[in-house]
C-alpha cells in the first residue's frame, strides 16, 4: 500500500477515536449520568482533560494532517518532483509524535483515575446523626478487585460502574492511538526515504 493511502486510513481511523474520547471525557462531568451539585463533586481527573484535550484535540489535528497527505500536490523542488511529498511524508512524523504524547497524557490520567475510583456519596455517623460526605473511598485500586466495596458508594447513580466504564474506554482508545501514531511513524520514514510510490511522485 501507498504510504499516502496508508496514513489516509490511519487518520479516517484516529479521527472518530478522538470524537469518543471528547464525548467520554464530557460525560465524565456528569457523574453517575446526573447533573454535580458542584464542581467539587466531581472526579479530580475529569478536570485534566485527557480525553478532550490529550486524546482529543492534540489527536484531531494529526487525524486530519494524514487524511491530507494522499491530497497532497507534487510540487517539486532542487529540481526534484517528489521533493513535496517527502516532505509532507516527514511533516506527518512531527504530527504523529504530537498525537503519541496527547494520547499518553489520556492513557496516564486515565490510569490514575482508575487506581483512585471515584468521588462519590459516602454516608457516616457524627455521633449519633447521619451525615454524607462526598469523598474518594477506596484506596489504591483496592476496590477493582473486591467488588463489595462499591457499596461504599451510595451515589450519583452507579457511579463506580460509570467511573470504570468512561475511564476505560478513554485507557483503551489512548493505546490504540499510540499504536497507530507508531505506525505512521514508521511509514513516514518510509514516505520519507522512498517517496510514496503512487501518483506523480511515484516515478521518482
Amino acid at each position: 500500500m501507498c504510504s499516502g493511502n496508508f496514513a489516509k486510513c490511519l487518520g479516517i481511523t484516529l479521527l472518530p477515536l478522538a470524537i469518543i474520547c471528547i464525548l467520554c471525557n464530557i460525560l465524565l462531568f456528569f457523574p453517575g449520568g446526573n447533573v454535580a451539585d458542584q464542581s467539587s463533586d466531581i472526579t479530580n481527573e475529569v478536570f485534566y482533560f485527557g480525553g478532550i484535550l490529550g486524546s482529543g484535540v492534540l489527536m484531531i489535528f494529526p487525524a486530519l494532517v494524514f487524511l491530507g497527505l494522499k491530497n497532497n500536490d507534487c510540487c517539486g523542488c532542487c529540481g526534484n518532483e517528489s521533493c513535496g511529498k517527502r516532505f509532507a511524508m516527514f511533516s506527518s512524523i512531527l504530527f504523529a509524535a504530537v498525537g503519541a504524547a496527547g494520547a499518553a497524557y489520556s492513557v496516564i490520567v486515565s490510569c490514575v483515575a482508575i487506581n483512585h475510583g471515584p468521588k462519590c456519596f459516602v454516608s457516616y455517623f457524627n455521633g449519633t446523626a447521619q451525615q454524607i460526605n462526598v469523598t474518594y473511598p477506596f484506596e489504591e485500586g483496592n476496590y477493582l478487585s473486591n467488588r463489595t466495596l462499591w457499596d461504599l458508594c451510595e451515589g450519583p447513580g452507579d457511579i463506580v460502574t460509570w467511573h470504570l466504564t468512561l475511564f476505560s474506554m478513554l485507557l483503551i482508545a489512548g493505546l490504540v492511538q499510540i499504536g497507530l501514531c507508531a505506525f505512521q511513524v514508521i511509514n513516514g520514514l518510509i514516505g520519507t526515504i522512498c517517496g510514496d510510490c503512487c501518483g506523480c511522485c511515484g516515478s521518482s
